[in-house]
């Protein structure tokens, strides 16, 4: 059994996807808390950076592809660009976490439905024990209000596993790298 190597993802905390997203600032606080837990540990830090060349908005070098102010990756921190919901299609972000020799992710980020899903679920499917902070990530209003798709996600994803890993789902305030 390997030795437990944890890694924080930072998913598309970026001036576009956090626009308008559900208690915003209080999330916000709580992703920056959970980088200075990463960074006084010594964990690394891995910020995912979509880009959608066919949006305007979302172009790479456009003001809303920009990661937000007060989120600043340090030059030991890996960036990795995506094009898809899932932070591991097309990346060399599994890469990455293997050359480190990461076995444990913990996820906080924006759009919950969509790009923490879908990377928690593919991560758990490409054997890491996940970890996502459940007041760690948020979303819009769309089919259904943003507080209760978050909801529906924190439950949903703490009963996924598979025979070696599983999502955990805790608050910021119990985490500890």
């Amino acid at each position: 059994m390997r030795e437990k190597k944890s890694a924080l993802l930072v998913i598309d905390m970026q001036l576009g996807p956090i626009w308008n997203t559900y208690k915003k600032e209080e999330v916000f606080k709580v992703i920056q808390q959970m980088i200075s837990k990463a960074e006084a540990k010594g964990v690394s830090i891995f910020y995912i950076q979509y880009e959608d060349p066919e949006n305007e908005m979302l172009k790479k070098g456009s003001p809303f592809w920009q990661f937000a102010p007060g989120i600043t990756p340090r030059e030991e921190d890996v960036i990795i660009q995506k094009y898809a919901a899932d932070s591991f299609y097309e990346t060399n972000l599994d890469e990455e976490l293997q050359k480190r020799e990461i076995t444990d992710i913990t996820v906080v980020g924006v759009r919950t439905e969509y790009c923490v899903d879908t990377t928690c679920r593919r991560a758990l499917s490409l054997g890491y024990q996940v970890t996502l902070i459940a007041d760690g990530h948020t979303t819009v209003d769309d089919v259904f209000p943003a507080k209760q798709i978050i909801e529906h996600h924190n439950t949903n994803l703490s009963k996924m596993s598979t025979p070696d890993c599983k999502i955990v789902v805790i608050p910021c305030s119990e985490h500890a790298f």
